[in-house]
């Protein structure tokens, strides 16, 4: 599109400039705000803003049957959905490459991390409690990634189990919190013009010639990775990526 493409060479000339087009340092975030209390009907939710990025997760537990290979441990699921009223990009219709990647992304730092305790979520053979988390883009202007993992991981410690009685969920009752063993929290660089920064506005992304992006969670453990876009990242870089993750990520992990 010709308008990106104006864009993208704006940016870059900002870029070579050592600048942000918003004044931030290269790896400063933006105002974040987490809000647990939004969505009170939910087993958890919680409602993440990075600037004017929105997005919220929900909770849902429920009773399932579990995988044959983890028969005594409960499960886990992600998904992500992304409103065309969040951008003019998003449109209604099946699941788009963008989704089912944000989804993955955020499942994987959850699941390396074993933030949640799933052996606990075991209720009797050939059942256990399955957590489902559902992520809504409400509004995206850019680092949708980091926004879903603050959502996703708010919500899971917000959330509640529920009562179980003959072999059945009583909605509205609950017996303590869910099993959280660890935070997990990511952080997203974008390279631009052989300068990385961190937490990209939307803009910023279509400049974008490298994304990535890393999982860390309590202890200062790395818990996931992950890299889109054609350009790399030398050693040097890379170790810069591995440090200012762990020290954004201590920060990012007081907010949930």
């Amino acid at each position: 599109m010709i308008l990106d493409e104006v864009k993208e060479k704006f940016i870059k000339g900002v870029m070579r400039e050592g600048k942000r087009t918003d004044g931030r340092a290269f790896d400063e975030y933006r105002k974040i705000s987490v809000d647990t209390e939004a969505f009170p009907n939910a087993e958890g939710g919680a409602w993440v803003k990075i600037g004017d990025t929105q997005v919220a997760a929900g909770i849902k537990i429920d009773l399932s049957t579990p995988f044959p290979d983890q028969p005594d441990e409960g499960m886990l699921s992600v998904n992500a959905e992304f409103s065309p009223l969040a951008h003019p990009d998003f449109y209604p219709g099946p699941p788009k490459p963008e989704s089912i990647e944000l989804a993955r992304v955020v499942d994987r730092g959850i699941r390396s991390a074993e933030s949640i305790d799933l052996k606990k979520l075991f209720v009797k053979e050939n059942k256990v409690l399955g957590v489902f988390i559902d992520l809504y883009v409400l509004n995206h202007s850019g680092n949708l990634i980091d926004a879903a993992a603050l959502a996703a991981m708010a919500a899971l410690n917000k959330a509640r189990l529920p009562k179980i009685e003959d072999d059945k969920i009583v909605y509205g009752e609950y017996t303590g919190q869910l099993p959280i063993a660890r935070s997990v929290v990511t952080t997203t660089f974008e390279k631009i013009e052989g300068q990385i920064i961190l937490d990209a506005n939307d803009h910023e992304e279509v400049a974008s010639e490298a994304r990535f992006t890393l999982g860390t969670g309590d202890g200062d453990k790395f818990a996931s990775a992950q890299k889109s876009g054609n350009g790399g990242f030398t050693r040097g870089e890379f170790e810069y990526l591995l440090d200012t993750a762990l020290e954004k990520g201590r920060e990012l992990r007081k907010l949930v």
